[in-house]
């Protein structure tokens, strides 16, 4: 901890990075890479038995079936030919290949220790040393190995048709050799030793395309396929492609992480303020029970969330930004003293609720609700000089700014707004009156500051805002206010479009995000610019890159980047579907006879 004195009279203990060397900056690092998050294992043909590269690989076609959840590989090494099928279960951690190949080639299953690194696949292969994997029984068709890293076990069960034989190549590397030309098997990983009867790999195939057909047919659709605009058919595959790696990647029950399951980023860690970004879209395409089965992690470290707050004399829950399954505050020199993670609670519940309204619901969330909306009024400041109430000691959204000097920025102080007002709401449907001292603060909230070209700041102590290039680099957060928010009355529309077509002629768009784009999309849907929403979801700029498998890629180091995909899919909801009160169909799009986008299924967006 390090106390901070943002003018309450008091100081404030935050988790944060200490650069002078020592105990404080080993602990604190230690708190940034632990826990690690681990590969549970990796599978493939264990082709380097035999001398082969990558290289040798010859005549691919490899195809994912969304439609069935599976994919179809073909292949040829040294003139054999290979065919592979693979699928997932749907309701437990299970692999399933079905394999046709005349070489006989084993299966390798490998275990790696994790690396603790901040972004990378999370294996180190060279500490054997640190962990074991054993086999505790080895049957005809079956056998289930143990695995121990540090204070973590699980299982590992291996089941195959037809006759093959598994031995140990060498420490926490095994391989399954087959008899026969055609053969299947499945994987699975479980927390505790298994019992009872294993799904074949033909069973977890059916279930898998099942699953997906249900996922298509029940979840929204949006066909773009009448367009004539040439963008069209790019703007399709993205959704597409983004629906599913969205389900596969973001639908656990923890938070997800920015490249999902991919591979590691920022340690392993997941960052509250970009779940919005991730499964805001879950309730807005039908699909809200994805959106509900990571929600109640939060329940579970409420006691931590409450703890933050207290320690730094506030009321409610301070929810954390950068964390893991157990809700620890990993120490940052940032995300410590961001806010706009706080409210996402309050919008993602009331998603739900407005997909699916009932008392069952609003018993399940209003406790949270509740106290999440304790804290931002307890955070906010009044000023008794000039009437109002302001937000201080922050880092806002658009991180170049700092929490010493920041006063009132333009994002927060809109979503301060529409969280408190959308708590009232919670307490009216379930019969308690509304708060006096909430209604108080929302009449009496700073509104945003502007300048004299009539343009909204970075931040009411940031006059400089279109001078200086920290200011105009990062997140334009200025744009969320309205947009992934809607319109209040902090705000001038004619001063947010000004500012959005500064934006649009003059912001560093090299450095922005995957999920900067589709912000973008959804102010300039709310103050009726179709053609800048359209133009900024397919801006050709390196991160608003979706590559051929439907990933927003970053760079090279986050070659995945989930809250663009999620960001696109809100942003397509809004331009379709619209807003309470929009009287416009398909809002998003021009109105010049090229955009002739049909859709079912879509909610609109608060």
């Amino acid at each position: 901890m390090r106390n901070f004195d943002f003018g309450r009279d008091r100081n404030e203990p935050y988790a944060t990075e200490y650069k002078e060397d020592g105990r404080q900056k080993e602990a604190s690092n230690w708190f940034r890479v632990n826990p690690h998050r681990l590969h549970l294992g990796i599978i493939g043909f264990d082709f380097e038995a035999n001398d082969v590269d990558i290289e040798d690989i010859k005549d691919i076609d490899q195809t994912l079936d969304l439609w069935a959840g599976k994919i179809k590989s073909r292949f040829a090494v040294n003139g054999q030919s290979y065919e592979v099928e693979t699928a997932v279960s749907p309701s437990d951690d299970r692999v399933a290949a079905s394999i046709c190949s005349k070489e006989h080639t084993a299966i390798a299953f490998r275990f790696p220790y994790p690396t603790g690194a901040h972004c990378d696949d999370a294996c180190d292969w060279n500490v054997n040393d640190k962990h074991t994997t054993q086999i505790i029984s080895n049957n005809r068709n079956q056998a289930i190995l143990k695995r121990v890293l540090d204070d973590t076990t699980y299982y590992v069960t291996l089941h195959w048709s037809g006759q093959a034989e598994l031995i140990e190549k060498s420490p926490n590397y095994f391989v399954l050799t087959p008899k026969e030309d055609c053969w299947s098997f499945t994987c699975a990983f479980t927390p505790n030793e298994p019992s009872g009867k294993n799904e074949v790999a033909k069973d977890v195939i059916k279930s898998s395309a099942k699953y997906w057909e249900r996922f298509w047919t029940d979840g929204a659709a949006v066909d773009f396929s009448k367009c004539t605009d040439e963008r069209a058919k790019e703007l399709e595959r993205r959704v597409v492609l983004s629906q599913y790696l969205l389900a596969i990647q973001c639908a656990g029950t923890t938070p997800p992480q920015e490249t999902g399951l991919t591979y590691n980023s920022w340690f392993g860690k997941f960052h509250l303020e970009m779940i919005w970004w991730h499964q805001a879209q879950f309730a807005l395409w039908n699909r809200g029970q994805l959106l509900d089965k990571t929600l109640g992690w939060y329940e579970s470290v409420e006691p931590i969330a409450r703890e933050i707050a207290r320690r730094q004399g506030f009321e409610g829950v301070r929810w954390m930004k950068m964390t893991d399954p157990s809700g620890m505050e990993a120490p940052s020199k940032v995300g410590s003293f961001l806010i706009w993670q706080q409210p996402h609670i309050i919008y993602l519940a009331e998603l739900l609720y407005r997909a699916n309204p009932s008392q069952e619901l609003l018993n399940k969330y209003g406790k949270m609700v509740q106290e999440t909306a304790e804290f931002m009024y307890s955070f906010a400041d009044y000023d008794e000089f000039e009437g109002r109430y302001v937000l201080k000691g922050i880092i806002p959204a658009q991180e170049t700014l700092k929490a010493a000097e920041t006063k009132n920025p333009p994002f927060e102080l809109s979503y301060w707004h529409y969280g408190l007002e959308t708590a009232q709401k919670w307490r009216e449907r379930s019969g308690q009156p509304r708060m006096a001292e909430w209604d108080t603060l929302l009449n009496k909230l700073s509104p945003l500051a502007y300048n004299s070209d009539k343009l909204y700041l970075a931040a009411e102590t940031a006059p400089q805002t279109y001078q200086d290039i920290r200011f105009t680099s990062d997140h334009m957060a200025v744009l969320g206010a309205v947009g992934i928010l809607p319109m209040n009355k902090l705000i001038r529309d004619d001063y947010m479009k000004n500012t959005l077509n500064w934006v649009w002629n003059n912001w560093n768009w090299n450095k922005t995000w995957g999920w900067d784009y589709p912000m973008t999309a959804m102010n300039a849907t709310r103050l009726g610019e179709p053609e800048k929403a359209v133009g900024a979801l397919l801006m050709d700029k390196r991160t608003n890159t979706y590559l051929p498998n439907g990933h927003n890629y970053q760079d090279g180091r986050l070659r995945v980047y989930l809250p663009g995909n999620g960001g696109l899919l809100t942003a397509i909801a809004l331009m379709c579907a619209g807003w309470d009160g929009c009287q416009t169909t398909n809002p998003g799009f021009p109105k010049d006879g090229t955009w002739d986008v049909r859709w079912e299924g879509l909610r609109p967006m608060p």
